[in-house]
């Protein structure tokens, strides 16, 4: 691993786009930081932050020219990992053919370091076991990471708790730490093609005061965290906590609106939905984004096994800080808060988990 010091990103965008890389990174747009493709730096959302508590976003201004001032926006690497729709096969008359959806190359800019933990969840989900998925797999190696190290953690995260941040310390090709008084970043390289692409960026080798800097700020952000859980345990007490009357209170407050799950960058829960044209002799199977809070999700013989929203909430909790663990060995919780901000009555997992355990 090398670390050199850059003054700008526009090298770096024009660099991956010369390697037939989409370059795909933050900008604000819609009211909020989400990602979309970039043709240059000024795309980027320089002097604009964000306020998240529970149940709210807003962006703001900075007195500041900080590119990467906000903490976790509502997208995530899911969306290029395992797309929200993707087509499994098409049938015409007695011909079925599967289908292999491209794998684009795709640079993702601007990647937290809760982020790179959920792709390595996902990896374990979608890439361990038996039966590894091959369209998955496609799509992570066709997939260029750069990460930042978040320097403003926002009000509802909780990344320290949960062991990911914030600062990235593997699981990318490049890793940025934007720095100011002068504005410049250092760069981390991760992989071979992260220290090629470094090297054809106009830079400078880092410095003592550089490396210093950069750890302040790891520092600094960790200390700034708006959430914290004690995962002491967890694994067990949540197991001793099926019975607890909060299960109840808090699906009183649950709408099963499924936003906590859909901005979750971990949540791999789909269904399958078959579609006809119109004259009947075409069929297609579509793979969809679902979740366990739909009624339907565990509905065997013509009723759901979870009928009621405490059941369907346990199983949510649950699964991500405890039966996860038996699963795939590691925790389906990385602490970035978007299951916070974006949960349209603020219910607070971590005070959740307080209260329960």
């Amino acid at each position: 691993m090398s670390t050199v010091v850059t003054d700008s990103l526009e090298a770096l965008i024009a660099e991956l786009r010369s390697r037939d890389f989409t370059v795909v990174g933050p900008t604000a747009r819609d009211g909020a930081i989400r990602f979309a493709e970039l043709s240059c730096s000024a795309q980027l959302p320089a002097g604009r932050g964000d306020e998240q508590r529970p149940g709210h976003y807003r962006l703001t201004e900075r007195d500041d020219e900080l590119v990467f001032g906000f903490a976790a926006s509502p997208d995530s690497a899911k969306r290029y990992t395992q797309p929200p729709r993707q087509r499994l096969s098409r049938t015409c008359g007695e011909t079925m053919e599967e289908i292999e959806e491209p794998a684009p190359r795709i640079a993702l800019l601007g990647v937290r370091s809760c982020d790179l933990a959920a792709i390595a969840v996902q990896d374990r989900v979608f890439l361990g076991g038996r039966h590894p998925d091959p369209a998955y797999r496609r799509r992570r190696e066709a997939l260029f990471l750069v990460a930042v190290n978040c320097a403003v953690p926002g009000g509802t995260c909780f990344c320290v708790s949960m062991g990911t941040g914030p600062k990235a310390t593997g699981g990318f090709d490049l890793a940025l730490t934007e720095l100011s008084g002068p504005h410049r970043f250092l760069v981390e390289t991760g992989s071979e093609q992260g220290s090629q692409i470094a090297a054809a960026l106009p830079h400078r080798p880092c410095t003592d005061d550089d490396l210093a800097a950069a750890a302040e700020v790891s520092r600094l952000a960790a200390t700034r965290m708006g959430r914290q859980v004690d995962t002491t345990d967890i694994q067990q007490r949540l197991a001793a906590a099926h019975d607890s009357p909060r299960w109840a209170e808090v699906a009183s407050r649950c709408l099963a609106c499924t936003n906590c799950t859909m901005a979750c960058p971990t949540c791999f829960c789909t269904t399958v939905e078959d579609s006809t044209d119109l004259t009947g002799t075409v069929a297609e199977r579509t793979e969809l984004w679902d979740s366990c809070f739909t009624l339907d999700f565990s509905e065997v013989g013509g009723s759901p096994v979870r009928a009621s929203g405490p059941a369907r909430y346990r199983q949510w909790l649950t699964h991500k800080f405890s039966t996860w663990y038996d699963q795939f060995g590691m925790s389906g919780c990385v602490g970035c808060g978007r299951c916070i901000t974006w949960c349209p009555t603020g219910i607070d997992v971590t005070e959740e988990l307080g209260c329960i355990l």
